[in-house]
């Protein structure tokens, strides 16, 4: 079982930070902190007041590696050893405003990681219990929190999947790891009427579920999909449906599954939407569905993101395709801030590689096919498919999307 960590950081930087972040005192990064809970948080939907404050007044950059802490308030993970990563700012709060935080609640957390989402609970509920599978991470998040005075966070090291039945029952548990059902023991530990956070699914293919127990079952409501890093230990390793590394794809790369979430968007096998909009029309390039995005505002983001596995020892080249059609784009203030599809390999522990990019797209063009090859890298062993406006303005449109492995 591994601890909670979504590959958000693993797709992209959001391009209103995409400056270089130099802030190193205590109230630049407070203003940084700011900016993000008021430009991506809130629009997001993030609205429950002391959710809100929370992630305001939590300093994220104290949980994260000193070499990396200019980049603390990115909405993205960052790795924290072991293979691991600190989740982003948006899902964290996004599964902290999901388990509806009361002051009188006992929270179990699956994952501590770096202990940045024991910490943002911490001031919203009672206590705390928060496990972690890895050693180093437990002891390193420990010394944190308890630095820091996170007197009602109560950590403890092994396996998340048992819970924590000495200190049981629990209000609220919520689990930032993604096992293929929700494990037995912590159904156990959760009071009638608890609600229970927890991303479920294949290896990257997962849905963020919100249980209510009823009883001694759980009634589910899908929030998003979503996308976690894999687990440690005999969880992972049990897995009934194991991801094909040597034949990389796309899943719905032509929009035509119909969403079934419950929140705005939720396109299967996508996730992490902004400004998405899918779009009916008989004449588009592959069924009769697309993706549309839309934005009137300098800088602010929209894309959509799918991960895959791929491993650069059995595929060594790569052909990426797609339809485009784009209305008066403008690029943002920064470079990358322009349409394209871009790809982000990683290795083994999560160290980003070369990116790929086929694009980008500006003005206006009618619909038309962008087909690009690329060499895989030996070290790659999984990748993140983004497309978006990504901070520009104007109207870019995407259709059957595609991945397909080429021989030497």
């Amino acid at each position: 079982m591994k601890r909670a960590t979504t590959l958000v950081w693993l797709s992209i930087i959001f391009p209103l930070l995409s400056a270089a972040l130099a802030a190193q005192t205590p109230a630049e990064f407070e203003q940084w902190r700011h900016k993000l809970v008021d430009t991506v948080l809130v629009p997001a939907g993030i609205t429950d007041p002391r959710v809100v404050r929370s992630m305001r007044d939590t300093p994220r950059h104290l949980f994260v590696p000193l070499d990396l802490r200019a980049k603390s308030y990115y909405d993205m993970g960052l790795p924290i050893g072991s293979a691991q990563t600190i989740s982003s700012p948006l899902i964290v709060s996004q599964m902290t405003q999901a388990l509806k935080p009361q002051p009188s609640d006992k929270v179990l957390e699956i994952g501590t990681g770096s202990g940045y989402q024991a910490a943002v609970l911490s001031p919203l509920v009672k206590d705390v219990y928060t496990i972690e599978i890895v050693p180093e991470l437990g002891r390193r998040a420990k010394q944190v929190l308890d630095r820091n005075g996170y007197k009602n966070v109560h950590t403890k090291i092994g396996d998340g999947f048992l819970g924590w039945p000495e200190v049981a029952p629990f209000n609220k548990i919520i689990v930032t790891c993604s096992p293929e059902k929700v494990p037995q023991p912590l159904i156990d530990q959760l009071v009638d009427g608890g609600l229970m956070a927890i991303p479920v699914g294949e290896r990257y293919s997962q849905t963020l579920y919100l249980f209510t127990k009823k009883g001694d079952k759980l009634e589910k409501e899908a929030l998003l999909p979503t996308l976690f890093v894999p687990m440690t230990g005999k969880a992972e390793q049990s897995r009934q449906k194991l991801p094909d590394a040597e034949n990389p794809h796309l899943v719905n790369g032509s929009f035509e599954e119909e969403p079934d979430y419950k929140s705005e968007g939720g396109q299967p096998g996508w996730y992490y939407e902004r400004l998405v909009t899918r779009r009916d029309d008989e004449k588009s390039p592959d069924g009769k569905h697309y993706i549309e995005f839309k934005n009137g505002v300098q800088n602010l983001d929209g894309h959509l993101l799918q991960g895959f596995p791929i491993d650069g020892r059995k595929v060594q080249r790569i052909e990426v395709s797609g339809w485009v059609k784009t209305d008066n784009v403008v690029q943002g203030q920064f470079p990358d801030q322009i349409p394209s599809i871009a790809i982000t390999l990683y290795d083994d522990q999560r160290q980003q590689l070369e990116p790929i990019f086929v694009g980008p797209f500006r003005g206006s063009s009618n619909w038309h096919e962008e087909r690009k090859t690329f060499i895989v890298p030996k070290e790659a062993r999984e990748g993140i498919f983004r497309i978006g406006l990504f901070g520009a303005t104007g109207t870019a449109s995407f259709d059957k999307l595609e991945i397909k492995k080429l021989g030497r």
